[in-house]
């Protein structure tokens, strides 16, 4: 059997915001198997789905551009190592300048990006500069860009939060998108777009939770099928109550203003990145030769 070290341990807990002897006997019972292991949390305790993904760590910006006609938006990631920097103005202009550059010249990647020109030098070269100016080891990890045929709409919420909705309607509607999409970071745009095999394993799971409630098979499908609508609801932007109205779904916010959205892009920084953390005592300890 697999050993089930502290960092396993941590990882699902993490995952499943559950506790650690919870989380071990779960590993032990999965000879490891963290993936599986989740799965069994949620079936016995009714553990929401994996949280690991939203864990905002790293410190930095998203830089945003939207053209004037509004059918043009970038945003882009750009990290560094202390909040104090990712207040520093000549950052978050990088960041900025970044982004108008991925608007217009719509670069493949980050390493196409980083060989483009930028103000006479390569983007590279300018990020280069900015270590040496700042002090701080400084990356530009991810970037998205949107091109639309009505228009677009931008929200940042602060630096740390960047939408571009794609969207026909009113611009208060593309205002109110652009928000609720940075409050409630929807997976998919429809139902229909979610992934059959995501909903087969969502299926899966709630399947295995409603039998060890001991109810009646008949009741045991209306509640996996009510299950199943709910996580649909909870994952795609059109079945999400709408952030400034949760009587309505933000389909039916759409349809009574007469809009519609095509799509959208979202950042958050540091998404998926787990900062390091140190041991203080135990680095004075390494120090001083007393580790064990």
């Amino acid at each position: 059997m697999a050993e089930i070290t502290a960092g396993l341990v941590k990882q699902l807990r993490e995952m499943t915001g559950l506790g650690m002897m919870e989380c071990k006997k779960a590993l032990s019972e999965t000879a490891g198997d963290v993936q599986k292991a989740e799965e069994l949390l949620r079936i016995k305790s009714g553990a929401k789905a994996s949280k690991a993904a939203g864990r905002i760590a790293a410190e930095g910006v998203v830089g945003a551009f939207l053209s004037p006609g509004a059918r043009l938006g970038a945003l882009v990631e750009v990290n560094c190592e202390t909040d104090f920097v990712a207040k520093n103005e000549d950052f978050l202009s990088f960041a900025n300048r970044v982004a108008e550059l991925i608007a217009n010249a719509d670069p493949a990647n980050v390493d196409t990006l980083s060989s483009l020109d930028l103000d006479g030098a390569k983007v590279e070269e300018r990020r280069q500069s900015l270590v040496q100016k700042i002090g701080e080891n400084i990356s530009i990890r991810r970037f998205e860009r949107l091109r639309s045929a009505s228009r677009l709409a931008l929200y940042l919420h602060g630096a740390k939060i960047g939408v571009i909705v794609d969207y026909d309607g009113p611009e208060q509607v593309g205002k109110d998108l652009a928000m609720h999409v940075a409050f409630a970071k929807p997976a998919f745009l429809a139902k229909a777009d979610v992934p059959a095999n995501v909903v087969a394993r969502e299926r899966e799971i709630l399947a295995a939770r409603a039998k060890e409630s001991g109810k009646p098979a008949e009741i045991v499908t209306r509640m996996v099928e009510g299950g199943v609508n709910k996580f649909l609801g909870e994952i795609a932007l059109l079945g999400q109550p709408f952030v400034k109205d949760n009587k309505q779904t933000i389909e039916k916010m759409l349809a009574a203003n007469k809009s519609r959205v095509h799509g959208y892009r979202y950042i958050v920084v540091g998404e998926g990145i787990e900062k390091k953390t140190n041991d203080f005592a135990a680095e004075v300890q390494a120090q001083a030769g007393l580790a064990r």
